[in-house]
């Protein structure tokens, strides 16, 4: 069976950085991905967010260098689990488990890269 899941995106927070009882890093964040296209002539877009969890050497990567509104490309696999809520309930919780994580351009610059300005989609910077 295949549990894959590629995503490019911008973080909507800072990463929060913690460690395991064992001392091992593990940092969370969100991330957004947004679709546009037209309809009727007018332009559609929609943003889904995505819980995205790192560990290890990656997290402490992306908790030095990934900031609210940076640009990256996450692989990783879909985990979901679930918790016990105040109330009693059960709470479940699907995010995206990162394996690789790659800075793209532009990603702390606000669109601006060796002072000039991106055009494009921000998906003409990624890794394919």
């Amino acid at each position: 069976m295949l549990n894959k899941v590629q995503i490019i995106g911008r973080l909507g927070a800072d990463p929060e950085v913690r460690a395991t009882s064992g001392g091992q890093a593990v940092t969370k964040t969100r991330i957004a991905t947004t679709e546009t296209w037209k309809k009727d002539g007018q332009k559609q877009e929609k943003t889904e967010w995505h819980n995205v969890v790192f560990f290890g050497k990656v997290a402490e990567i992306a908790g030095d260098f990934l900031k609210k509104g940076s640009l990256c490309y996450v692989e990783g696999k879909l985990q979901t689990r679930s918790y016990e809520g105040k109330s009693g309930e059960t709470i479940y919780v699907t995010e995206i488990v990162a394996s690789e994580m790659k800075m793209l351009s532009g990603s702390t610059s606000g669109g601006r890269e060796n002072g000039r300005q991106q055009t494009g989609s921000p998906y003409d910077d990624g890794p394919f």
